[in-house]
């Protein structure tokens, strides 16, 4: 089964002057780690406002391998000064994972190696303001933190590979407010553990997790019981769910990067993607929607690349391949105006990428074109799968009969060795009968 075999003849890189222009991007700045000892860039949060400042945590994932005193700071860039930070953070552990709140710009949660939650706020310095009670945190790096949509602006929720999700309150974080068991035997302890998570503001009970065995879990955290938490799984990577979003203009379809494949799913369908990329040679590290282009998404790979995809263009290769460095891009992340891209190295180099306005404006007819092919791709795998489920059926129904055939053979088998056997003693007793007739005509 191929996907994107066909190309979609609607529009491809029209901007709205109607002239037509190829996709392209063009690096900004640089920023570099400005420490001796390079760390990695692992994760990035764009300030919310405007696309002035971006916040990028830097640590050394790889297990034991840190250097002795290694530097645990993260910085706040600004986007036009790049010899120097706008500020530092200064965590008590490296931090894995970075995010701005999006109703206050000034404060920002950053999850730390140790699996502690620390918060700050920009306007009183580098330190953190509270730190998460190490008893009551993760027990391994807290990978994923996102904001949720609520009165106060000030709950979020994070997950780790110990296994959990919890969630807080920044404004007391002597210990989470909630927390959630990623168990799908229903045996009350972790079996899965989480790198990713996705929340979409329009469905605040909802949200999804994904996990470093490659399946992505669909939850909804007001269900009456905590076993019915995990409403659905998903299985479809090889290895760990780094990237996962859903659709900005269609929430029912979502993005996972995982393996060597960026896939499509939708909820609707749990027992495959409706579409995938082709399987790259380079193991795949990240990626995102466009947040201004329903057809356009990106990847990132571990021999430097940033993938553009655009299947209002182009469905079986990307639409633009970039050799951002010679290194591991470690992450991504697109400002809101869908212009700015940031991409975080295995060194600690986050470079800033401008894309052309044919990747970064809306399309005309694109939504509903999108809806389209969404719509198309659903309808195929549904057929496919019930087509599936139909020869499932008939293999079972199949080997039931070839399991009953050797049971049916047994018994005629006792049937006839009955029936032999009573014919032998028939036989054995007519003899006798017979000689003992002979007998008594002899006497007489």
């Amino acid at each position: 089964k191929q996907w994107y075999q066909r190309r979609v003849p609607i529009t491809a890189g029209i901007v709205e002057d109607g002239c037509a222009e190829p996709p392209s991007a063009k690096t900004i700045n640089v920023f570099r780690d400005p420490n001796d000892n390079k760390r990695s860039a692992v994760n990035i949060s764009w300030y919310p406002d405007n696309a002035q400042k971006l916040a990028v945590a830097y640590s050394v994932l790889e297990f034991q391998r840190s250097p002795p005193g290694m530097c645990m700071d993260s910085y706040i860039w600004d986007v036009e000064s790049p010899n120097k930070p706008d500020m530092v953070l200064k965590p008590i552990s490296p931090l894995v994972c970075i995010e701005y709140n999006p109703k206050d710009p000034h404060c920002l949660v950053g999850g730390q190696y140790n699996g502690q939650l620390a918060f700050w706020d920009t306007r009183k310095g580098s330190q953190p303001i509270e730190v998460s009670a190490i008893s009551n945190s993760h027990s391994d790096p807290l990978y994923k933190c996102i904001f949720l949509t609520s009165k106060t602006g000030t709950e979020c929720f994070t997950t780790s590979t110990d296994g959990q999700v919890l969630w807080w309150d920044i404004r007391k974080m002597a210990e989470p407010t909630e927390t959630l068991i990623l168990d799908i035997t229903k045996k009350g302890k972790p079996t899965l553990g989480g790198i990713s998570l996705e929340y979409e503001s329009t469905m605040p009970t909802k949200f999804m997790v994904g996990t470093e065995q490659g399946i992505v879990l669909s939850c909804n955290r007001k269900a009456k019981s905590p076993s019915e938490r995990i409403v659905a799984n998903f299985s479809g990577h090889y290895g760990p769910v780094y990237a996962l979003q859903r659709n900005p203009f269609f929430p029912k379809n979502f993005l996972t990067v995982g393996d060597w494949t960026a896939r499509i799913w939708s909820e609707d369908l749990r027992e495959s993607s409706i579409m995938w990329t082709k399987f790259h040679k380079s193991y795949l590290t990240d990626g995102c929607w466009s947040p201004v282009r329903p057809a356009v998404f990106f990847t990132s790979r571990m021999d430097g690349c940033l993938d553009v995809w655009d299947y209002m263009f182009k469905q079986n290769d990307p639409t633009l391949s970039l050799q951002v460095c010679d290194e591991a891009l470690n992450c991504l992340r697109i400002q809101d105006s869908g212009s700015l891209m940031a991409c975080g190295s295995h060194s600690g180099n986050v470079t800033l990428l401008e894309l052309s306005q044919s990747l970064s404006q809306q399309q005309r007819n694109e939504k509903a074109s999108v809806t389209q092919i969404f719509e198309r791709e659903t309808k195929r795998e549904k057929i496919l799968e019930s087509r599936y489920r139909e020869m499932k059926l008939k293999e079972r129904a199949k080997s039931q009969q070839e399991e009953r055939a050797p049971e049916d053979d047994e018994e005629n088998a006792d049937e006839l060795v009955a029936e032999a056997e009573k014919n032998f003693w028939f036989t054995v007793e007519q003899e006798k009968i017979g000689i003992e007739k002979k007998e008594k005509a002899a006497e007489q």
